[in-house]
């Protein structure tokens, strides 16, 4: 049954000269959007669309954003069925549509790039979202937020940090329309009916990602000086059984203090602490805010321990201990020292310097009546260097640790029982949900799919994995250096970070024709040329003799001087985001 806080689902959208009209079915109350005056209100459903015909079927709005030519609606258009969580079903977003207010509007060409940039970001796999359930929110801040009587809508209730289309969503100034606005959340969702022992629960992960200094793998990295960190996403495992409901949350985020790791074309650049920055008030803000959402928190840092990764090793310790909080408790473990010739049984030990913490903490536990039994009362934080791929690793390790404690709790395994043992089919679905979300983590923030899922898959490492790994790892060298400035800019488009002014190019310089300096014109096209001329030499010579010789020497020193330079200058080679100065980017 649809409650008086549900967003509506199925909808109808009209199109006229002045307006966009919204009609719900079955409802007698009606959007109206002006697309002149651009004024928004919620009316009784009258005679207005009398004799109109819907332009097209839609399954939410998402927004609205200010362009440089007009504004312009976005629109859900297709869906998928996900499953169902909490007896609400959840959808994962399909199709989408951006339609301008003026259809006729003069387009300027930095308008293309501006809309290039947002499909691009509403492109990225995958969001997710529900008419009823929000999805932003664990279970137990559900339970902690319950209000008896009067429920706000969906967006206005929802966790601010995982509400990708807020920004836009808000840009419509009508107080009433909250059954209109549809929330979406990016990261991972995957809801799976299972059977153990003959006993049949749903077993649930759902992943968010923090709109909070989201950005891509390179260009976003460490902490802003809010406390804010990169790549942060909260990753929660639920099991529905008998009607009961339990909950174990997780986090991941970059390495909360201000570092940069700036692609400049080589193939790992060299991380460094942000100058002239308060290390400590940025740690200190970070765990302050971990510590009101979670309760207490144990730091564990997968990093390495010596070489390029070494300093922030050893600040990130330093800074814990200058905290001195005892509900912070920092964990050091060097993944690729302890776990090399792929000896990742030694993951054990760190699970079980873990294992008295992880007990202590429990995890939330509530019939669905609102009775509560447990809560979970502190959480554990995972980062490497991407906070990606080892990170997904031990946190999948963890949660399997916890599923065991759930699963004796509410009686699906016996005492002493684990639950890697007691069914086969469940053990490669829950290594395979896991992969699941390794990959689209990392798709989300690097380009690629995690490295090392064949160890999440399987359960060990393989040769057949680190080829894979190699592959994505190539790939990601690419997406880093020549095209994540642009996936920057759209990110930051989409969220409100930055906000289109009409007087661009005409009284102000545009950010979207940032000049090339020479070198980026001339070291490629004399890489190109002397490559060319280089096979060509040695390739038809009409005869070998000692002026082919010295052409080859000549081509061959012109191809190692271009690359050398491009090496060098490799900073003026880079596609750095256009929207936001390079030198203080994210840096508040």
């Amino acid at each position: 049954m649809e409650g008086e806080n549900d967003v509506y689902d199925d909808m109808n959208l009209y199109i006229t000269q002045e307006n966009f009209i919204v009609e719900p079915n079955g409802q007698d109350e009606l959007l109206v959007i002006g697309r002149l005056d651009k004024v928004t209100r919620v009316q009784p459903k009258t005679s207005q669309l009398i004799n109109q015909r819907p332009t097209r079927r839609i399954c939410g709005i998402l927004g609205t954003i200010h362009l440089l030519s007009c504004d312009y609606l976005l629109v859900a258009t297709h869906r998928i069925f996900v499953g169902v969580l909490n007896n609400a079903i959840v959808w994962r977003l399909a199709g989408y549509d951006i339609i301008p207010y003026i259809p006729n509007a003069i387009q300027r060409s930095e308008n293309s790039s501006f809309l290039k940039m947002l499909r691009q970001t509403l492109d990225t796999k995958f969001y997710y979202f529900s008419y009823r359930y929000d999805l932003t929110q664990s279970l137990q801040r559900q339970h902690e937020n319950k209000v008896p009587k009067v429920m706000p809508g969906l967006l206005q209730r929802s966790d601010e940090r995982f509400v990708w289309n807020r920004y836009v969503l808000e840009q419509f100034k009508c107080n009433n329309m909250q059954r209109f606005q549809l929330p979406i959340m990016q990261g991972f969702v995957s809801i799976n009916q299972v059977q153990i022992n003959g006993q049949t629960f749903f077993w649930s992960i759902v992943s968010r990602r923090s709109v909070e200094r989201a950005g891509t793998r390179l260009f976003c990295r460490g902490s802003n000086d809010l406390g804010q960190v990169a790549n942060f996403v909260e990753t929660e495992q639920i099991v529905e059984f008998n009607g009961q409901r339990t909950s174990f949350v997780q986090t991941r985020g970059s390495i909360p203090f201000q570092w940069q790791q700036l692609p400049t074309l080589r193939y790992s650049p060299k991380p460094r602490l942000t100058p002239g920055k308060d290390y400590l008030a940025a740690c200190t803000a970070h765990f302050n805010a971990q510590l009101k959402y979670y309760g207490k928190v144990v730091a564990i840092n997968l990093i390495n321990q010596k070489g390029v990764e070494g300093e922030l090793e050893a600040t990130f310790a330093r800074l814990v201990r200058e905290l001195n909080n005892p509900a912070v408790r920092y964990e050091a473990f060097d993944f690729h020292h302890e776990c090399r010739k792929m000896r990742w049984n030694r993951l054990n030990i760190l699970i079980d310097r873990l294992a008295y913490e992880q007990d202590s903490f429990g995890f939330f536990h509530a019939f669905d009546n609102g009775t509560l039994v447990s809560s979970q009362q502190g959480v554990f934080r995972t980062n490497c260097i991407d906070c990606l791929d080892r990170t997904n690793v031990v946190q999948s390790m963890l949660a399997r640790r916890s599923l065991t404690a759930v699963l004796q709790k509410l009686g699906v395994l016996h005492i002493g029982q684990m639950v890697e043992n007691a069914s086969t089919s469940f053990e490669t679905i829950f290594k395979g949900v896991w992969a699941d979300n390794a990959d689209l983590v990392s798709l989300q923030y690097s380009g690629t799919g995690a490295l090392k899922t064949d160890f999440t898959r399987t359960g060990k490492r393989t040769k057949a994995g680190a080829l894979n790994d190699g592959k994505n790892s190539l790939v990601r060298y690419y997406l880093n250096n020549f095209a994540d400035g642009r996936r920057q800019d759209g990110i930051d488009l989409f969220l409100g970070n930055y906000i289109v002014n009409d007087s661009e190019n005409i009284i102000q310089a545009t950010p979207l024709e940032t000049p090339r300096g020479w070198r980026y014109y001339m070291f490629p096209s004399v890489l190109l040329i002397a490559v060319a001329m280089f096979f060509a030499t040695m390739t038809y010579p009409s005869e070998f003799n000692t002026e082919n010789l010295l052409f080859m020497l000549f081509w061959g020193a012109m191809i190692a001087v271009s690359a050398t330079g491009i090496l060098h200058y490799g900073v003026e080679f880079v596609q750095w985001p256009q929207l936001f100065p390079v030198t203080s980017f994210h840096s508040a």
